[in-house]
């Protein structure tokens, strides 16, 4: 960045830009942490610290950083069976993995994830999402938090009686301004409109005592150093603390024994494909914006020290968020300082705002989450993909959706990817092409002729463990009809340890009394790898390594010479 040349008028435009998604990103940070059954504070220490920590790091010029969405229905289980000691610890454990990942150069493998799976367990994961916070958008009371999505339908199904019409109005005008004000205006931000709007509206309705709304205030509150509690959002930076010792559930001391442990060890895990995959999708969709090209192993190390910082600040896990990311580069910026300044301008406003942020009505929070759900579900792209796609392709998708919302992301994720992988072994099996040639086909373009006796088996395509049984089958039906099989794999760009175990069993069948196989492999790792493997002379198969006509040639050679021993042994 420094080195294209940064000007006074690039640093006023990354400010700018930064105090724009610092707008965006307050509500949403708040709304978040209430999603996964946090103090709101906890969202924006968040942001503040992971959001200043990962740019200065980072492989991505103007990715913003920070809580996203798509951890909700990962963390929301943590914290209900850990609680935030829980979560801290696993996210601090999930950032040594994102981290050791980074300096593993495992960016780039994060990156061929398949879409279907991405589609899928994202698209659940908003479905999740959404099924949460319609409590909080109908101002539902007496809401148990559950994790599972059958669970949730059940506790909204209870508590439908409890509905309150003006929460709900308050969350449905909500939405109606995130979908209008982008239509009306770019200048600003929709969600500054929207959250103001309806804490205006929700602050008369209650001043006036009409109605009575949920507000941050009437949820949360906190204590001060003399241990008097408050309403709402506690002023001031974040302060450190210990992870391990920010309280389980219930407030209650956090015991850390083996299988607690290992249940956060698996916890940590899912956070850092989760947070892996969405920083690496949410810097290439800047790169596509800013015509720029990240470094996938910087970002997903910076990525994995954001998380590592933040737990000793109250934050949980962050990672790349794809909307501030594009808002921050549809406001100018052009560099990390926008993403710093971002973090620098919620700090500002938790030690300014506080009481301000308190009024905010939860319905209108609900409602902003749902908008974001919306959108990440991209409900029109997964209908065409579901609709031009090939059946397997479909087939992932479908299954890591259902898993994603019947079980969890982890179950849906694992499900999609092994699924994933089978179809690509029986897509690569199909590429490996196996024919006998002609004695015409066998001719074409040798100096040399191919005795008539012999018979000529061509492989093309990778002879690994998906293909290579079905590739030496074929062999078992022709080892009797001549006396000479020259078995051509020049056309095997790549062989593993069972095409070479298939290789040496298919070779071991086609001796018949003094008949010989000819094996032509020029140069190359196939032919490195048959000569590991001492497929020489051996009485079965005469190993061939020349230039591609070269070796070719030569087995035509070999071929009639051991045609003409046989014949006048014969005779």
């Amino acid at each position: 960045m420094w080195r294209d040349g940064y000007t006074r008028r690039d640093f006023r435009a990354d400010v700018a830009a930064g105090v724009v998604v610092a707008i965006v990103a307050l509500p949403l940070s708040m709304a978040l942490a209430i999603a996964i059954g946090l103090p709101p504070q906890h969202g924006l220490y968040t942001a503040i610290v992971a959001g200043a920590t990962i740019p200065l790091l980072g492989g991505s010029r103007t990715q913003v950083s920070g809580p996203t969405a798509a951890f909700v229905a990962v963390l929301l289980p943590i914290v209900q069976h850990h609680g935030l000691a829980g979560l801290l610890l696993s996210t601090l454990l999930a950032g040594a993995m994102m981290a050791c990942l980074g300096l593993l150069r495992f960016g780039r493998f994060i990156q061929l994830v398949p879409y279907p799976v991405v589609a899928g367990f994202t698209a659940g994961i908003a479905i999740t999402i959404a099924s949460g916070q319609l409590a909080g958008l109908l101002g539902m009371k007496g809401v148990a938090g559950k994790a599972h999505f059958h669970e949730v339908l059940g506790e909204l199904w209870r508590c439908l009686p409890t509905t309150s019409f003006v929460d709900l109005g308050i969350g449905l005008l909500t939405i109606a301004l995130l979908i209008m004000v982008p239509r009306l205006t770019a200048r600003v931000p929709a969600p500054l409109i929207a959250i103001v709007v309806a804490t205006l509206l929700s602050s008369l309705l209650e001043s006036s005592a009409l109605a009575d709304l949920v507000t941050v205030d009437d949820r949360f509150g906190f204590a001060d150093a003399a241990g008097t509690w408050h309403r709402g959002v506690p002023p001031g930076a974040p302060s450190q603390v210990w992870p391990w010792q920010a309280g389980g559930p219930g407030g209650e001391p956090f015991d850390l024994d083996y299988a607690r442990l290992r249940e956060l060890l698996l916890a940590a895990v899912a956070i850092a494909v989760l947070g892996a995959i969405e920083s690496l999708l949410s810097a290439v969709a800047a790169d596509s914006m800013t015509g720029t090209r990240h470094d996938p192993d910087a970002e997903l190390f910076a990525q994995g020290l954001g998380n590592v910082f933040a737990p000793f600040f109250g934050g949980f896990a962050a990672t790349g968020a794809i909307a501030r990311t594009a808002t921050n580069i549809r406001s100018g910026a052009v560099s990390p300082v926008a993403a710093i300044t971002h973090a620098g301008a919620l700090l500002v406003a938790v030690m300014t705002i506080t009481p301000v942020l308190g009024r905010m009505p939860i319905a209108a929070m609900s409602a902003l989450l749902l908008f974001v759900a919306w959108r990440m579900a991209d409900v029109r792209h997964v209908a065409r993909v579901l609709r031009i796609a090939p059946r397997a392709d479909r087939a992932v998708l479908v299954t890591c959706l259902g898993l994603t919302v019947a079980f969890d992301m982890v179950v849906g994720v694992v499900a999609g990817l092994v699924l994933a992988c089978l179809l690509f072994l029986r897509r690569m099996a199909q590429l490996t092409g196996v024919r006998i040639l002609l004695p015409d086909e066998a001719r074409a373009g040798l100096s040399v002729p191919v005795p008539d006796g012999v018979l000529v088996y061509a492989i093309e395509g990778p002879l690994f463990f998906g293909a290579a049984e079905r590739a030496m089958r074929a062999l078992d039906s022709i080892g009797r009809l001549g006396a000479t099989v020259v078995l051509d794999l020049g056309g095997v760009q790549t062989i593993d340890a069972t095409g070479l175990v298939n290789l040496e069993s298919a070779l071991a069948r086609l001796r018949v009394g003094e008949a010989r196989t000819i094996v032509v492999a020029p140069g190359g790792e196939v032919a490195d790898a048959l000569t590991r493997a001492g497929i020489v002379d051996d009485g079965r198969a005469l190993f061939v390594r020349e230039g591609r006509r070269d070796a070719f040639e030569l087995a035509a050679e070999l071929a009639a010479a051991v045609q003409t021993s046989s014949a006048s042994h014969s005779g």
